[in-house]
């Protein structure tokens, strides 16, 4: 079994409703929704949203307040416009601004937001990891 992978990444969130339509007015199409959790296929791996406190009590952790922001998600696009694109799209949606595109040290194009819970996401245009056509990392 391979090491280095991820299957499964769920975020915690104060209101499931309001975060599937965040997702959806992305363009995110659900695989599997319930009252309380929704999940995304990513193509080998799942996405998932998750009422907070149902995830600190599944992780035994009931009643700790799950904190926000201290990890980023990120997705590549193929070009500073579609970035841009992305951004503000994010934003028409209910993401909040953490830093807005711009060209970066390491030779890129990134900006981030915050998705209504908090939870920081990284949009990137990275020339040294090219996008297939399904807009997955070759």
């Amino acid at each position: 079994m391979k090491a280095n992978r991820i299957t499964l990444v769920t975020l915690a969130v104060a209101d499931i409703a309001r975060s599937r339509a965040y997702y959806e007015a992305l363009g995110w199409q659900p695989e599997e929704a319930m009252d309380q959790v929704v999940f995304y296929d990513l193509g080998g791996a799942k996405f998932g949203l998750y009422q907070r406190e149902l995830l600190a009590q599944d992780q035994g952790r009931g009643g700790v307040d799950l904190g926000v922001g201290a990890v980023s998600l990120a997705q590549n696009f193929s070009s500073e416009e579609a970035v841009d694109t992305a951004y503000e799209a994010a934003l028409l949606a209910g993401a909040s601004v953490v830093a807005r595109p711009k060209k970066v040290e390491w030779g890129g194009y990134s900006g981030l937001i915050a998705d209504p819970d908090g939870h920081v996401w990284e949009l990137a245009y990275n020339p040294f990891w090219p996008l297939d056509a399904e807009g997955m990392l070759t």
